[in-house]
């Protein structure tokens, strides 16, 4: 077997339509009408044109709705890292977690999550804890105080 001897399976590949090319190929005009800018060689108009008429997608006016509110995204810290990084019946605040680079911002507020254990007591002063760090703080003698 040679390169030049390899061919398609049969039927597998179909001629293209010849338009243009007589009658027995939708001849004279192709399907493309008598005349105009379509019926020409080349692209036509753009997608969305509609020969200089305003296009529909700039004849239908804007979606106007109710601005949602942005959402308070929280800055999280774990009971882990409290675990490491405090003493027992040590105060913990936001400013407290900045000073010690333990957060980079405070933003929305600072939320305290339940992963990780807690086996010392402590202040914690927060913007948000989750039901498990609550349960947590509480369980070893610690309070959880939520800031306005």
């Amino acid at each position: 077997m040679k390169l030049f001897e390899l061919k398609p399976k049969l039927g597998s590949r179909k001629k293209p339509k010849r338009v243009g090319c007589g009658y027995a190929a939708s001849g004279k005009y192709a399907g493309r009408g008598m005349s105009g800018q379509n019926a020409r060689t080349g692209d036509g108009v753009r997608p969305g044109f509609e020969g200089g008429q305003t296009p529909l997608t700039r004849r239908l006016p804007k979606m106007e709705g109710i601005p949602r509110a942005p959402r308070r995204k929280y800055t999280i810290v774990n009971l882990s890292t409290l675990e490491k990084k405090f003493e027992a019946n040590e105060v913990v605040d936001p400013n407290i977690l900045l000073e010690r680079k333990i957060i980079k911002e405070i933003g929305f507020g600072v939320k305290i999550l339940g992963d990780g254990e807690l086996t010392k007591p402590l202040v914690v002063k927060a913007h948000a804890f989750s039901e498990k760090a609550r349960e947590k703080i509480e369980s070893v003698g610690g309070k959880a105080e939520v800031i306005e």
